[in-house]
């Protein structure tokens, strides 16, 4: 987003673990490095090097089918874990159902970003943004109401057996990402998200034996405020992008 309004940039190839870019581009480096440097990401030349290229394309029709089967999946799991979490009285499973909503926000932004304009993104950026944030809020209050409150102990057996089935759910929208073999940058951070919620899947279900071996709620809420926590810092980033 940031380099978008340059000119003369053919293409960007993202390798989002190692934190490197390789930028495509005709005019002069320097206003790239000084765009980069503006976003405060500890960026940093590495090499130039002159290189023959020849444009390469993903099919957007492709990706955009990908993009929104994973956004479905993720927000019906939102409403399945919404209401199992009510039901179970379950911290963790709320928590995880608010982080399959943030997700399938996630999903959206990447749908924008297969085309729409840079105005556009960054106003769906910020609005996501704020929306995880609050959410992230209205959780923290909960937890900290229900360790102060005398709550019910927790549906253990509700609890794991949600949380199974999300975790498949979330292996599939892995697969389904990595069978895409794309290297641009908004599918490679859907392929990062959804692997934090395979963690996160996992993190309830640990929480849920350990609700039935301790027989305390204890473990719920803890994993439920680490679950917040990750929405929140995923909001304060998605929120950098919006400026």
């Amino acid at each position: 987003m940031s380099l978008e309004e340059i000119s003369g940039i053919d293409k960007l190839d993202f390798d989002i673990p190692s934190r490197t870019l390789r930028v495509y581009h005709e005019n002069p480096v320097a206003p790239i490095e000084k765009r980069l440097e503006s976003l405060n990401l500890g960026s940093k030349l590495e090499k130039t090097e002159t290189v023959p290229f020849e444009a390469e394309s993903e099919d957007p029709g492709a990706q955009s089918r990908l993009l929104w089967a994973v956004l479905w999946i993720n927000f019906a799991f939102f409403v399945i874990e919404m209401t199992t979490g009510w039901l179970a009285d379950s911290m963790g499973l709320i928590a995880d159902s608010l982080d399959m909503l943030a997700d399938a926000g996630v999903y959206g932004l990447s749908l924008m970003a297969v085309g729409g304009s840079l105005l556009l993104k960054k106003r769906i950026a910020r609005i996501s943004g704020y929306f995880q944030m609050t959410l992230a809020a209205l959780g923290f209050l909960e937890v900290v109401r229900r360790f102060i409150g005398l709550e019910e102990m927790p549906d253990f057996r509700l609890m794991i057996l949600i949380s199974i089935l999300a975790l498949i759910a979330n292996g599939y929208c892995l697969y389904l990402l990595q069978k895409s073999k794309s290297r641009e940058a908004h599918m490679q951070a859907s392929m990062i998200f959804t692997s934090n919620d395979v963690i996160i899947n996992t993190g309830v279900i640990i929480a849920g034996i350990l609700v039935l071996a301790l027989n305390s709620g204890l473990p719920d809420l803890i994993v439920g405020a680490i679950v917040f926590v990750i929405v929140l810092r995923g909001a304060v980033s998605i929120l950098k992008l919006g400026r």
